[in-house]
């Protein structure tokens, strides 16, 4: 059964890069919490297809590796190796080649409403996100928070 829904779940991924590198626009749901406080679990990200020059540190992109998709922050650029980092990641993810980058997140949709990603992480939310980093009980406290407020937003 987990080889059916793996090769399930591969053919979705390669079908929505697909789409990405045609130029179309993906919608997503975030699952994860790396990006904290930027991007929430549940949150819903609408990502353009865009080239390599059109992207610059500070973007969040959503990048192809070892089968899955990731949704970071770009870093940097050298050559054709872009490094990425989640905002509440102590560090930066491995690097990843310049085609395994399919798109940039240009829209969150949170709870009824439209957020367009700061190319920058204001010193609050840099702040913010080094503490849910490193103090688990915090960033559990955050999540907690965050679902109870959705809880109630949807009765």
């Amino acid at each position: 059964m987990a080889v059916m829904t793996q090769a399930r779940d591969d053919h979705k991924l390669d079908l929505a890069a697909e789409v990405l590198r045609a130029g179309g626009r993906l919608r997503l749901q975030a699952l994860g919490n790396s990006m904290l406080p930027s991007i929430w679990p549940g949150d819903v990200l609408c990502i353009e297809h865009k080239r390599g020059e059109e992207i610059v540190p500070g973007d969040i992109v959503l990048a192809a590796r070892d089968g899955r998709f990731f949704i970071h922050r770009l870093i940097k650029k050298y050559e054709s190796r872009w490094i990425t980092r989640g905002d509440s990641l102590p560090q930066n993810d491995p690097p990843v080649e310049e085609i395994q980058v399919l798109g940039k997140v240009d829209t969150v949709h949170r709870k009824g409403r439209a957020v367009c990603p700061n190319g920058r992480v204001s010193p609050l939310a840099a702040v913010f996100a080094a503490l849910l980093c490193r103090w688990d009980l915090l960033r559990n406290l955050a999540l907690r928070v965050h679902l109870l407020r959705d809880r109630r937003a949807y009765q």
